[in-house]
C-alpha cells in the first residue's frame, strides 16, 4: 500500500515536530502557566482561609454578643415580672382596702335602711290600727247604734289583728 509506504519516509519528521510541538507547549504551559495558575489558587486558598476565618471569629464575636443579650433580656424580664407581681399585690391590697370600705359603707347604709323601714312599718300599722278603729267606731255606731270608745275598738283591733 502506498500510504504505508509513505508513513515509513515522514515518520521521522513527524516525530521530530511532535517533540518540538510539545516541548514548546510544555515549556509555554508548564513552565509559564501553571505556576501563575498554582500562585493565584495557592493566594485564592490562602484568601478563603483568611476570610473563613475572619468568618469564624465575627461568628464567635456574635455569639457572645447574643448570649450577654440574652442574659440582659432575661435579667430585664424578671425584674420586669418582679414588678408587675408587687404592682398586682399593691393593686389587690388597695382594692381590698376599698373594697372593704365600701361594704363598710354599704352595711351602715343597710342598717339605717333597715332601722327606717322597721320605724315605717311601726308607724304605717299604728295607723292602720287608728283608721281600723276608727272605722269600727263607725260601723258599729251605724249599725247598732251603740257608742265605742276609741280605747276599746283600738283593743278590739288590735286583738283581731293579732289572731289573724
Amino acid at each position: 500500500m502506498p500510504q504505508i509506504a509513505q508513513l515509513a519516509d515522514t515518520y521521522s519528521s513527524q516525530i521530530f515536530w511532535l517533540l518540538v510541538f510539545f516541548g514548546i507547549v510544555f515549556f509555554v504551559v508548564g513552565r509559564g502557566m501553571v505556576p501563575k495558575v498554582m500562585d493565584t489558587v495557592s493566594q485564592r486558598d490562602s484568601q478563603i482561609a483568611a476570610d473563613l476565618a475572619a468568618a469564624e471569629a465575627a461568628r464567635a464575636q456574635a455569639d457572645e454578643e447574643e448570649e450577654a443579650w440574652r442574659k440582659r433580656e432575661n435579667e430585664n424580664r424578671a425584674a420586669a415580672q418582679a414588678l408587675i407581681a408587687k404592682a398586682k399585690a399593691e393593686a389587690a391590697a388597695a382594692s381590698e382596702k376599698k373594697l372593704g370600705a365600701a361594704q363598710k359603707r354599704l352595711d351602715t347604709k343597710l342598717a339605717k335602711a333597715e332601722a327606717e323601714i322597721a320605724e315605717a312599718r311601726t308607724s304605717a300599722l299604728a295607723e292602720v290600727e287608728d283608721v281600723a278603729a276608727e272605722a269600727a267606731r263607725d260601723i258599729v255606731q251605724r249599725l247598732a247604734g251603740a257608742s265605742v270608745t276609741a280605747a276599746s275598738a283600738k283593743k278590739a283591733v288590735k286583738e283581731a289583728l293579732n289572731h289573724g
